[in-house]
């Protein structure tokens, strides 16, 4: 193995580890049933980046950056829909979800 496949891998494991750190909001949303504290201008614009690095790693054919930037974008935009999906509507009462 050269130090070049050596990296590669090493940063597929990255980049997939970064792929599913939304999880953990996405896991917040769904347990609090809202996404009041959450932007939505971030994600949109991580996924317009990491769309653009796709576009690179299938440029330069480059199976670990198209690998880990794909499941990143599959994974925003999860985080995306849940949040949309739990998105309070102006004048809906806010409840107190830390007491429930």
């Amino acid at each position: 193995m050269t130090a070049a496949d050596a990296l590669g891998t090493a940063a597929l494991v990255a980049g997939l580890l970064m792929a599913v750190a939304p999880v953990l909001q996405v896991r917040r949303m769904l347990r609090t049933q809202s996404s009041r504290d959450f932007s939505l201008g971030y994600p949109s614009l991580i996924t317009a980046g990491l769309m653009i690095w796709l576009a690179y790693g299938l440029a330069i054919a480059n199976p670990p950056m198209i690998i880990s930037n794909a499941a990143s974008i599959t994974f925003m935009l999860i985080t995306i829909g849940v949040a949309l999906h739990f998105r309070r509507v102006p004048g809906d009462p806010v409840e107190d979800v830390a007491a429930a």
